[in-house]
């Protein structure tokens, strides 16, 4: 008899549990449809990269000899688009990027110069935060520093 109370009650509280976590899967696939590209009520009221590139290959370079690249974006959003930090994988690259927000519908830079210092292939990183609906966007620059 207690046993048979105890199953009744354990089902009414995984019943219970279940109800509560439904907004929570809701929610979740709301956080889904913004990363994965698809718009959103949240992503539409906000900023948006729309890239030319993300990632450019240097291809050869001299030792010794700084090599830059500007990479360039158009705000899609509706809302200003404005850059908050952006940071290098590593001292050997610097990076400089648009400081003003930037209105819907205009275009923004990131420009990435890498210092040939080393010989050998290379990858590095730059890391955009921003307050668009994916919020960090990550650039690669890629080569091969010869003698």
């Amino acid at each position: 008899m207690i046993f048979n109370l105890i199953h009744i009650t354990m089902k009414k509280i995984l019943i219970l549990f279940a109800l509560a976590a439904l907004p929570w899967t809701t929610f979740a696939q709301q956080q889904f449809a913004s990363t994965t590209g698809v718009a959103s009520d949240v992503s539409k009221a906000m900023a948006l990269f729309d890239w030319s590139e993300t990632t450019f290959d240097f291809g050869k370079i001299a030792v010794s000899k700084p090599a830059t690249h500007e990479f360039t974006f158009i705000n899609r959003g509706v809302a200003p688009l404005l850059i908050s930090s952006v940071q290098a994988s590593c001292g050997c690259t610097v990076a400089e990027f648009s400081k003003d927000p930037i209105p819907p519908g205009s275009a923004g830079f990131v420009r990435a110069t890498y210092n040939a210092l080393r010989i050998g292939i290379f990858t590095k990183t730059i890391t955009i935060n921003a307050n668009t609906d994916i919020g960090v966007v990550r650039l690669v620059v890629t080569g091969e520093v010869v003698d």
